[in-house]
């Protein structure tokens, strides 16, 4: 009987209660509740701080373009303060600001759309009038207006009179 009563203990002991295994399922299932809303909480963070970042990139995207522009103004700004220039010089002048211009749209991928003598393609060019010539059909003969691509984009599409069959 003592050898019953000392087995029974054994297992008493060594197989915890109902109400120990209750209270260790609790506390994992507190931990893991917390754990989840530090998950939660670092994803929101995460969100708004990608949120953040996309708000600044819309707002400070035309920053290095507006900076390089600044030497151009400066430039036009010096022609125009300029008194008594030649016209000569206001030519001269004005050449160069034309090649700081041009340098800053290539830095930048902004590309001229001069498609005289191309064939007509309405994805890039915008027909204003079409004249009857010995071109073949819907060949661009004069260029009115020139178009200008940003990295393959079209951001304005040259103006253009193209030809038509007589």
């Amino acid at each position: 009987m003592q050898d019953e009563q000392k087995s029974s203990e054994i297992e008493t002991e060594s197989i915890p209660g109902t109400d120990e295994l209750l209270k260790q399922a609790e506390l994992a299932v507190q931990e893991h509740r917390d754990a989840w809303l530090r998950a939660r909480a670092e994803t929101d963070n995460v969100r708004k701080r990608a949120q953040m970042d996309i708000a600044n990139a819309h707002k400070y995207a035309i920053e290095n373009f507006s900076t390089e522009l600044l030497s151009v103004k400066d430039s036009l700004e010096t022609a125009l303060s300029v008194e008594n220039a030649s016209t000569e010089s206001l030519r001269d002048g004005v050449e160069l600001t034309l090649k700081q211009l041009s340098s800053v749209f290539s830095k930048f991928h902004i590309d001229e759309i001069n498609p005289k003598g191309e064939k007509f393609d309405p994805h890039r060019h915008q027909a204003i009038s079409a004249i009857d010539s010995q071109e073949a059909p819907n060949t661009v003969i004069q260029v009115l207006q020139k178009g200008y691509m940003l990295n393959d984009r079209v951001i304005r599409p040259a103006l253009v009179i193209v030809s038509k069959s007589a």
